[in-house]
């Protein structure tokens, strides 16, 4: 089992914050322009925005939970071949993926320090696979398909 460090999870991170944003970004021009031809009070567009807030929050939580626990990798991951797994298992329960993202953002909050442990642990864990016990590993390459057998 080959363990994945630091830059290629970082570009995997940055391609699924990229997926993320724009599908975030294209659902509140819907909703904007939906409300724009609608007269909405002050006090609703408030509940809007905090509505919208939670929405976004749920969105980006679900979209890394669910990958995680579905199938060990989000689309980044599987860019560039890599997965999130239980250090002893084959399948990430739900419970912990979400365990997982909080840990994600606890490891940035301190200028990213969580994230200096992927250096030096010998199976290049952070803080956030340290909390939900998780290794990100290689994904294993396909096995090259055996070509079907003529009977003559």
């Amino acid at each position: 089992m080959t363990y994945v460090g630091l830059v290629t999870r970082a570009i995997c991170f940055a391609v699924d914050a990229a997926l993320v944003n724009v599908v975030a970004v294209v659902v509140a021009a819907v909703v904007t322009l939906a409300l724009s031809v609608l007269t909405v009070p002050d006090e609703l567009q408030t509940v809007a925005a905090v509505a919208g807030s939670a929405a976004y929050l749920l969105w980006v939580v679900g979209y890394f939970a669910t990958f995680w626990a579905a199938t060990g990798q989000t689309p980044g991951n599987r860019l560039l071949r890599i997965r999130v797994m239980p250090a002893r298992g084959d399948r990430l329960p739900p419970r912990r993926a979400v365990l997982r993202f909080f840990g994600l953002t606890l490891a940035a909050l301190p200028l990213f320090a969580g994230f200096l442990l992927i250096l030096v642990d010998d199976r290049r864990r952070g803080l956030h696979d340290r909390l939900a016990r998780t290794v990100v590993v290689e994904q294993a390459a396909p096995a090259p398909e055996r070509p079907a057998r003529t009977h003559a």
